[in-house]
């Protein structure tokens, strides 16, 4: 797998090194473990799937982080990236509103040993203001635009990888801060599930 990301340009070391450690594998059913490396999206239930390896590189690739920083993933799933990005840095916070999914995921990353990355079950749209600014985010669902409240947990001269828009297809986005304005910069189209936010009473 890693050579084949290799040969698909992701060049940064830590990543390359993080995703031949995570074991892919133990992230999917026993059914789908024969198929846990091969480049294609795979399904971990309730209507949800675990990125083909690139993506999950390409985003931890743009995303750049480094052993001390501190990094908000928005949307657990398997908890897969989490691990990834917990090989490269202690500082991972992950928050996810699909109850069943974050225990799966909690079980997974105990299981593995990955024991600091932080997890809570919450409104993907709000981020984890207790523990902002965060020298990186990433989300893995879609909406129209960035919700505010995940800029304003984004540090400045942060990165925020996410993918903007709705319909069958999504373009993934870097975003930088610089100040009060986010620096944009499209990276590809793909398809995820869409953001959901619960509304504020």
């Amino acid at each position: 797998m890693v050579g084949r990301l290799r040969k698909q340009r992701i060049t940064n070391a830590r990543v390359l090194t993080a995703m031949a450690r995570v074991p892919r594998h133990s992230f999917v059913s026993d059914a789908l473990r024969s198929r846990a490396y091969e480049e294609v999206d795979l399904p971990i239930g309730r209507g949800q799937v675990m990125c083909r390896p690139y993506v999950t590189a390409l985003m931890a690739q743009v995303l750049d982080p480094t052993p001390g920083s501190k990094i908000l993933e928005v949307g657990t799933g398997s908890g897969y990236l989490s691990a990834v990005l917990a090989e490269i840095t202690p500082n991972v916070y992950t928050v996810d509103m699909r109850v069943e999914l974050l225990r799966e995921a909690q079980a997974r990353l105990r299981s593995l040993h990955y024991d600091g990355v932080q997890t809570r079950a919450g409104d993907a749209c709000r981020g984890w203001q207790r523990h902002a600014p965060f020298d990186g985010i990433v989300v893995n669902c879609a909406a129209e635009f960035v919700p505010e409240s995940l800029i304003e947990q984004l540090r400045d001269g942060g990165r925020l990888v996410m993918p903007i828009g709705h319909g069958p297809e999504q373009t993934l986005n870097t975003f930088r801060k610089s100040g009060n304005m986010l620096q944009i910069h499209a990276i590809m189209t793909m398809r995820v599930s869409p953001m959901i936010c619960r509304r504020r009473r």
